[in-house]
């Protein structure tokens, strides 16, 4: 008979997934603080908290994945929660960010494009939205054909300026509310420009993802 773990080894075992569930808890957080804001000077506090609850959430998807590699726990429930988890977060933060509690409805008597506050436009989250739904159907497709298919560098990047801008730009909204003409308002669209730059930059490796699925399925045709 096989004998059980060390209790220590069964720990570590559980804690990048137990790192990556309370991610979704932060989030609702994060979601549920952010209900309570209205741009420019309603719900400030609770808008300042649901910047803590995203900041700590960014920090455990750092956190769990490195666990996991450092104590070579990785997980099949990792590798599917732990996107998941990421994609939530991100992607919730983004259509919040471009919904009406951040719309400034005077400037559009003034006839001009940046009508935002923060930034972000829904088009923008189509954007972010088509980029994931686009690399997660290639590695499934991938995947299903036994090709690995991991994280691309790019990828990270990614994720690491998506979890700095939306909290950088929650910040600067929040207590800075900006106007028209204001360093902070071209700053946050700035920042936003970039973000939506390198995500798309970012899907560009996972083209070559269709190439090496075609090649296989030339070369493994009874699959």
């Amino acid at each position: 008979m096989a004998s059980s773990p060390p209790p220590a080894i069964g720990l570590r075992r559980q804690i990048p997934n137990l790192l990556t569930l309370m991610r979704i808890v932060f989030a609702a957080g994060f979601f549920g603080a952010l209900s309570c804001y209205r741009f420019p000077g309603t719900g400030i506090a609770w808008a300042n908290v649901a910047i803590a609850l995203f900041v700590i959430a960014a920090i455990t998807d750092a956190l769990d994945g490195w666990l996991a590699r450092k104590w070579n726990v990785v997980s099949t429930f990792g590798r599917i929660m732990d996107p998941f988890c990421d994609k939530v977060l991100v992607l919730g933060a983004f259509v919040y960010l471009s919904g009406g509690r951040f719309m400034v409805k005077e400037w559009f008597d003034e006839d001009r494009l940046l009508t935002m506050a923060s930034g972000v436009y829904p088009w923008m989250v189509v954007v972010i939205l088509a980029r994931e739904l686009f690399v997660t159907s290639i590695r499934g497709v991938a995947e299903s054909q036994g090709i690995a298919f991991g994280s691309k560098t790019s990828g990270k990047l990614k994720m690491i300026l998506q979890s700095i801008a939306i909290p950088l730009v929650l910040f600067l909204v929040v207590n800075w509310p900006p106007t028209v003409h204001d360093w902070n308002l071209w700053l946050c669209n700035g920042l936003m420009w970039i973000t939506i730059a390198v995500t798309i930059w970012s899907g560009i490796p996972y083209l070559f993802g269709i190439r090496t699925i075609m090649i296989e399925s030339r070369t493994n045709p009874e699959d």
